[in-house]
């Protein structure tokens, strides 16, 4: 056997094995437990340990070590990947922080991010959606390109993702994972779980995805303040897939209203006066289909029905939620500020000034295999606004008063076809 043959040899096995199977991929970031951190969550499709960023402002001078786990899919193939999570810590408030992670060795690229600023005195902008898929995700290149122009804090994923992570052995979830990484590694990818994450107990999004206070993913529901919000994400779907727990919709109903509780004192509404809500299946929708939210008595809004236990709309309104997220809706669907199917809005002319009760948005046509889910020819009074485009949604917390929300169509090539700006100039329970 020549040296040259040997050599050529060593450089195939050394990039198949220590430089495709270890080098990071699928990397995206979360929030902390505080505005301090950040999580970064990556894979490998090869065994390494030794989870290491490297950060910094204006150097990587700082390292921070994580663990690792192993990722085995549930299908026929038992598809195996290891994931890795790291939080950095000590960030400095409002700056912008270079990165790179890997095992010490072998390193991803260089990303940026921005942390948040100190206190909760300062705007926020979010990009929201549900049920983007592998194929069709026809509003993530108009979304990479607003990230690349600076123009949101975070994303918020409601629900749904790749259609699905699971198909093709997991492997179509890391498809997904590596067609956001351009927007996720380096924006807060923040998420909930849909029904398209339910297949083997949903162990494609638990592992997946690293949000704050449910690291590990066991619970699918979490908080988290950011600015003047204090941001609630729960799982709609154990109301659904009881077959993986029955115990599991009283456990979250336990958690959000201690919750709740805790971000209604006036101490930390005074910090974090807007409350916003995120989940998947919506409470209420006008579409063409069997869905809940199609329902007069939907799950999510009343629980378990007849006996009205467990239902999410009610402890929401009493604890004085502002504005809740859905999508699962494959359309977009802008409410009227709703209570119990009854309408209350702030005044004839200024219906979203002072509402007296919270305001919907379902933002599900962001891109998928399923293509849109038409509505019914008769508009539901609650209803304010709807369309089948496709698109995402925009959210610019402006101060603790003043709220804007806006939606773009990317079939209309990001025209602007909906709007409200949301007034408070009181937060609390409605009355």
């Amino acid at each position: 056997m020549s040296v040259m043959f040997q050599y050529i040899v060593g450089l195939v096995l050394f990039h198949f094995v220590y430089s495709d199977n270890v080098v990071p991929e699928q990397i995206h970031l979360s929030y902390g437990r505080d505005s301090t951190q950040m999580f970064v969550t990556w894979s490998t499709m090869n065994v390494t340990q030794n989870a290491t960023c490297l950060y910094g402002t204006s150097s990587l001078s700082q390292q921070a070590k994580g663990y690792t786990t192993k990722f085995v899919d549930g299908g026929t193939e038992q598809h195996t990947q290891y994931i890795h999570r790291v939080v950095l810590s000590q960030l400095q408030p409002g700056k912008k922080h270079m990165y790179q992670c890997g095992n010490g060795k072998t390193f991803s690229k260089i990303f940026n991010f921005k942390a948040l600023p100190s206190g909760s005195d300062f705007g926020v902008r979010v990009a929201l959606f549900g049920d983007m898929g592998s194929v069709n995700a026809q509003s993530l290149p108009r979304l990479l390109k607003d990230v690349q122009n600076d123009m949101y804090d975070a994303i918020f994923h409601v629900g749904d993702f790749a259609y699905d992570m699971d198909s093709d052995n997991g492997k179509n979830g890391d498809k997904f994972m590596k067609a956001i990484e351009p927007i996720a590694a380096t924006v807060p990818y923040m998420t909930c779980p849909g029904n398209h994450e339910n297949k083997y107990n949903f162990s494609n999004y638990k592992n997946r995805f690293t949000m704050p206070g449910d690291e590990d993913g066991k619970l699918m529901y979490y908080s988290f303040n950011m600015g003047p919000v204090h941001v609630i994400s729960i799982s709609t779907e154990y109301f659904f897939f009881i077959n993986y727990g029955i115990l599991q919709p009283i456990h979250m109903y336990e958690w959000l209203e201690k919750d709740l509780q805790e971000a209604s004192k006036p101490e930390n509404r005074a910090k974090q006066p807007w409350i916003i809500a995120m989940g998947h299946r919506p409470m209420y929708c006008s579409n063409n289909d069997h869905d809940d939210c199609t329902h007069h008595e939907s799950l999510v809004r009343i629980g378990i029905p007849f006996i009205h236990i467990l239902g999410m709309e009610k402890v929401m309104y009493k604890y004085g939620v502002d504005l809740m997220f859905w999508a699962h809706e494959h359309s977009y669907e802008r409410l009227w500020p709703v209570y119990d199917r009854k309408v209350y809005n702030g005044s004839l002319t200024a219906p979203y000034t002072n509402p007296k009760a919270p305001v919907h948005i379902i933002t599900g046509s962001a891109g998928c295999s399923e293509k849109h889910d038409p509505f019914k020819n008769n508009t539901a009074a609650w209803s304010a606004f709807r369309s089948i485009d496709y698109g995402y949604t925009r959210m610019n917390v402006m101060n603790a008063t003043h709220l804007y929300v806006e939606q773009v169509s990317d079939d209309k090539d990001g025209k602007i076809i909906d709007s409200l700006m949301l007034v408070k100039n009181k937060h609390g329970p409605y009355v």
